[in-house]
């Protein structure tokens, strides 16, 4: 068996809601479906630490205090580590529009009618946002 691959998600929470990103219809692994922001985490990379690169590079947000949450896919090639982010320096815009052609704040009870990379990750995108409540 291949080693799966590790990545690293972040679900920024606001005000209730939670952003997510629109993943480009040209990409090669989950297009044109709603996911959370995140990459791969590179070798050697705390994924706390990927979590903050990637919301830097895709966001163009500093943020705080990443809590890791359990988060559940159901493709067994990932390795996913999932953050719930609460605190963060600036205002999420899409800096990477090469992966995601939206970014946009949902609602809890928006999300289960979404196109999701990871239909198995909404009780765990629904917890995260829950704790904020």
């Amino acid at each position: 068996m291949a080693a799966r691959i590790p990545i690293a998600v972040a679900a920024l929470v606001r005000d209730g809601h939670v952003l997510l990103g629109h993943r480009h219809p040209s990409r090669r692994w989950y297009p044109d479906c709603w996911d959370l922001v995140g990459g791969h985490v590179e070798p050697r990379e705390p994924p706390h630490r990927t979590v903050t690169r990637e919301c830097l590079e895709e966001l163009g947000v500093r943020v705080h205090d990443p809590v890791p949450i359990p988060m559940t896919v159901s493709d067994a090639t990932l390795d996913v580590h999932a953050f719930l982010v609460t605190r963060w320096t600036g205002e999420p815009v899409n800096a990477a529009p090469d992966e995601h052609d939206d970014l946009r704040w949902f609602r809890p009870s928006e999300l289960a009618a979404l196109r999701l990379a990871h239909p198995a990750s909404l009780f765990s995108i629904l917890s995260a946002v829950r704790v904020e409540d």
